[in-house]
């Protein structure tokens, strides 16, 4: 650490002071990060995998352990996805990277571009922990497989569209039956290979029935041979569990009949090759035909001999039964009979009821019903008089009761007032002036025996009688005129 200290630096404890320059924590840490990441700027670890951590940031925390030492390791979210092989707990693997500082803990760790596993027998220990935890959840139970459809119309395939895998899957089907094939194109190699086999199988299963995408009757995952590395993403988790879960019938074609894969226990069927997947989709066409001519051929034969069994059978139930004319005889003998005795209880049955109907109508006596309708009458001629005469007494009643009403108003008329000697003063519009205050001038009076118009005056009477005194200045002593 020579850019640290110099060796030339006094150092005296006499006082506590010294020559040597002074750091801060964070300068001090600092010096320390560039130089363990000038000096390991890139390194290879060939180590256990021990604690692994994944929060949900998307972060990678595992450590790198041997039998002396352990080394922290983080790997960011950018790099793990881009990780062909994700560490697991207790894998042997070589990781690849830099080693740098952590300065809010004073430690060092080494942050891992990739991971590949520490040989091909690390990579099949690994294998065989993952199928064993995978079986223990039940997805390889042979009671989750379904059966295949005999003859699917449409079938979906999950490969590479650039393949020779998909050329021999066509012409394979359209040799034997040719069908409808929806091709789910995948990269079948490398790092998004496990990501997007899981995302097609789970996309043909979410298809509707009647849509415009048709829902496929059976599913093919199917990829040609390779490497255990080549191979590995239909060994991943979320592949098998894509494959368990389908609920299309599902067949995987993934590398030759000697590769094995963990979506070959999840699947409903594994098929060695890609062309023995296409030949377990469908039947030959030509041998279908065959077949059902066959089976045709065997029912009218078996028709043919049950006609012909039943024919013979009849023909021998037939001579052992009697002639039907003889059976009948009795039969019509016996109807004739019947008839004969039917035709004589109705003639008997009509002369009784006759007898009793003469009978019956000789108890009859009209003059009762005469004498009925004759009291009816008198009945009647006696409440109609009886209506008429109250009807007479009501109205004469209602007269004697207008007579005193009318009586009653005549003696409150007006018309009595007048006949005692007082009379009716009217103005020109027919009102009544009953007030020496009226404005109004006297244009008519009427006495008991008629009325008396007053014509030519622009003053009542009483107001002239009252400008008379007013200008004699004196009264009458008489009673004076009206007028």
């Amino acid at each position: 650490m020579s850019d640290i200290f110099d060796d030339n630096d006094e150092i005296t404890g006499e006082s506590g002071s010294s020559n040597a320059p002074e750091f801060s924590v964070s300068e001090l840490s600092t010096a320390v990060k560039r130089m363990i990441e000038g000096e390991f700027g890139f390194v290879r670890v060939r180590a256990e995998v021990g604690r692994v951590s994944r929060p949900r940031s998307g972060h990678l925390y595992f450590d790198l352990k041997d039998d002396k030492s352990v080394i922290n390791a983080v790997s960011w979210k950018g790099q793990v996805a881009r990780m062909q092989v994700q560490p697991e707990e207790g894998m042997e693997i070589i990781a690849t990277g830099r080693m740098t500082t952590f300065p809010g803990g004073s430690r060092y760790q080494i942050i891992v571009d990739t991971v590949e596993p520490a040989g091909a027998g690390a990579l099949m220990a690994m294998l065989e922990k993952r199928k064993k935890a995978l079986s223990a959840e039940g997805l390889f139970e042979q009671s989750r497989k379904q059966e295949l459809p005999f003859l699917p119309s449409v079938i979906g395939v999950v490969t590479s569209p650039s393949g020779a895998v998909i050329r021999d899957i066509l012409h394979r089907l359209r040799d034997r039956f040719p069908r409808h094939v929806l091709i789910w194109p995948v990269a079948v190699q490398g790092q998004n290979s496990a990501a997007e086999v899981a995302r097609a199988i789970e996309g043909f299963n979410a298809l509707g029935h009647g849509g415009d995408i048709p829902r496929p009757d059976l599913l093919i995952v199917a990829r040609g041979g390779g490497s255990v590395e080549d191979l590995w993403g239909f060994n991943e988790e979320i592949v098998v569990r894509a494959a368990a879960n389908s609920h299309i019938p599902l067949i995987s074609a993934v590398g030759h009949e000697t590769d094995t894969t963990l979506i070959d226990y999840a699947s409903d069927r594994r098929a060695p090759t890609p062309t023995a997947a296409a030949e377990m989709a469908v039947p030959v066409r030509r041998e279908l035909w065959v077949h059902l001519q066959e089976i045709k051929g065997r029912v009218e034969r078996a028709s043919t001999s049950i006609i012909d069994q039943r024919s013979q059978r009849l023909r021998d139930l037939a001579r052992a039964l009697p002639n039907p004319e003889q059976v009948l005889d009795g039969a019509k003998q016996r109807l004739d009979q019947l008839d004969l005795r039917l035709e004589q209880a109705i003639m008997r049955n009509v002369e009784s009821r006759k007898a009793k109907l003469t009978h019956v109508s000789s108890g009859l006596r009209p003059a009762n019903i005469y004498n009925t309708a004759t009291f009816k009458k008198e009945k009647f001629e006696s409440l109609y008089q009886r209506l008429g005469r109250a009807c007479h007494q009501r109205l004469e009643r209602a007269s004697a009761r207008f007579e005193r009403l009318s009586v009653g108003v005549n003696a409150l008329s007006y018309q009595q007032t007048l006949e005692r000697g007082y009379a009716v003063v009217r103005d020109d519009k027919g009102a009544l002036i009953t007030s020496s205050k009226a404005k109004a001038a006297i244009a008519e009076i009427q006495f008991a025996d008629g009325r008396v118009s007053v014509a030519n005056q622009s003053k009542p009477a009483v107001q002239q009688e009252k400008a008379k005194r007013k200008k004699t200045g004196k009264n009458d002593a008489g009673q004076g005129s009206l007028f």
